[in-house]
């Protein structure tokens, strides 16, 4: 199958799937083009003028305020202070740490000129701000005192792709948050780094309802730069992994090299600690593919930027037109001052079938009718986006079943999408179980490794897949466990699958 991307999908095309109503094809039957599809059609992002790049729309904006805001919240608790710096990094400062800048160089943008004048020193745009930030930090960074020093920063950065391109999952550039921060000791580096990876698994689990493994990347798959990465993997409906996020240690590989030292408690001088963690908009593409259906989107109830969405079934015509729908204002009224985000779709120009697919379409999770008959049985219509069940509520304790009824879809689709996290996972014990595994089924592959880089690259050269993580929690017993590959004396437990 061919993905589809900005590259290989015409104007024609991308017209044909915005104007024609509804998801054409079948999750199961083609993956790719309905993905694109209910990006498009739920008006989540657009594609823009630049190859690689695209526009976020406000629905897709607002899950992501929302992601952003949780997460904000959480780090500003633990004293974590939101700053900002440039877009633009002097050659000069990525070269100072030689692996991280050497392993950036092919994604790397350079701004060479200014107007028509030449630079005298080029300046890459920001494919991440480790150089950056710790060139600021040798300023900041005095004694003891001044640590731990704890950034965060949202913004955006810009990565030349190699790969293909896909919305929200790879693109040029991307929004992300990235934390930055700088401790006296390793031991309390090390805590950070962890304590990070625990929130990013909230945000994926508690949020987005997508299951994770979570552990550290092999060094072959580790942050340039690193001393470890620790990581979160999640898999996709099509078998696919896709990492939801990392979080570095970084050890003294960038305060050496910025002299980023302070006086110690000892009276001594001593070189920081580093961590670097972060997460993006790669997120909502992991929702869109958990939990979307042939339908098109659904959305948790979490991140919804809008919860549930009233919708009168009245005619323009009908003398209970006003009634309807001065009863469904009052009902909106009443839940969003229980909290809730609502929206009334009053539109006098649309049916209410068709409203019904326009808002199922763009995942809202829970939809209300009112009618006439419904108000004089004081009662509505409670219709839930993920199972499609409909149920007749009094309008008397409204806000307490609208609150159960999206509690029991976030759990729902939490349920469902584990499931397919268990189903998508089986062992192999031998490298012909391994690859017959990712040929037919792919998806995560449990197995044992001996820690050899060889091993490694040829696992990949030859079935596509890598380690995407090495578990927390290794076996303490591994006699008598080999590797998949070589048959020697197994080192790690590990995760392989083929990935976006």
């Amino acid at each position: 199958m061919v993905e589809k991307t900005e590259s290989n999908v015409s104007d024609k095309q991308k017209n044909f799937q915005v104007e024609k109503p509804g998801i054409t094809v079948k999750k199961q039957e083609d993956f790719s083009e309905w993905y694109t599809q209910v990006v498009l059609k739920a008006e989540l992002a657009d594609y823009s003028s630049g190859k690689g790049f695209i526009v976020i729309r406000p629905n897709g904006y607002e899950i992501w305020e929302n992601v952003k805001n949780f997460f904000d919240a959480e780090i500003k608790k633990t004293g974590h202070r939101n700053a900002y710096f440039p877009t633009l990094i002097p050659e000069s400062l990525l070269k100072k740490e030689a692996e991280h800048f050497a392993g950036f160089v092919p994604e790397v943008f350079w701004v060479t000129k200014a107007g028509n004048n030449e630079l005298s020193e080029p300046f890459a745009v920001r494919p991440t701000s480790e150089t950056i930030i710790h060139d600021a930090m040798k300023r900041w960074i005095r004694s003891w005192r001044d640590l731990p020093l704890l950034l965060n920063v949202w913004n955006s950065v810009l990565r030349a792709e190699i790969k293909s391109t896909k919305p929200f999952i790879r693109t040029t550039e991307f929004l992300w948050q990235e934390g930055h921060t700088a401790h006296s000791s390793e031991q309390e580096a090390e805590k950070e780094v962890s304590e990070i990876l625990d929130l990013y698994k909230r945000v994926a689990e508690e949020l987005l309802a997508v299951p994770v493994l979570i552990g550290k990347k092999s060094d072959k798959e580790k942050f340039v730069g690193a001393v470890y990465t620790t990581t979160l993997e999640s898999i996709m409906p099509d078998g696919r992994a896709l990492q939801m996020g990392t979080s570095h240690h970084l050890g003294q590989n960038f305060s050496r090299p910025f002299e980023i030292r302070f006086l110690g408690e000892d009276g001594e001088m001593h070189y920081v600690w580093h961590t670097s963690w972060g997460i993006s908009w790669r997120t909502l593409g992991a929702l869109i593919m958990t939990h979307g259906d042939d339908k098109g989107l659904i959305l948790p109830p979490t991140v919804a930027p809008v919860q549930l969405v009233i919708v009168p079934i009245v005619f323009s015509e009908s003398s209970k037109a006003n009634e309807v729908l001065s009863k469904c204002q009052e009902i909106k009224s009443q839940l969003q001052s229980s909290g809730f985000r609502v929206s009334l779709d009053s539109r006098e120009n649309y049916t209410p079938g068709w409203k019904f697919n326009e808002w199922e379409m763009k995942g809202i999770p829970l939809r209300i009718e009112v009618g006439p008959r419904d108000i004089s049985n004081k009662s509505v219509i409670l219709v839930r986006r993920d199972s499609g069940k409909k149920e007749s509520v009094p309008l008397e304790g409204l806000s307490q079943a609208v609150l159960t009824l999206l509690e029991e879809i976030q759990r729902s689709l939490w349920e469902k999408a584990k499931k397919l996290l268990e189903d998508k996972t089986k062992n192999a014990s031998t490298f012909s179980e391994l690859s017959e595994i990712l040929d037919r089924d792919s998806g995560f592959v449990s197995t044992y490794w001996c820690g050899s880089r060889e091993c490694e690259d040829q696992i990949k050269d030859k079935t596509g897949a890598d380690i995407r993580v090495i578990p927390f929690g290794q076996p303490s017993d591994m006699s008598g466990l080999n590797c998949v590959l070589c048959n020697s004396k197994a080192k790690f437990f590990v995760y392989f699958a083929k990935a976006y």
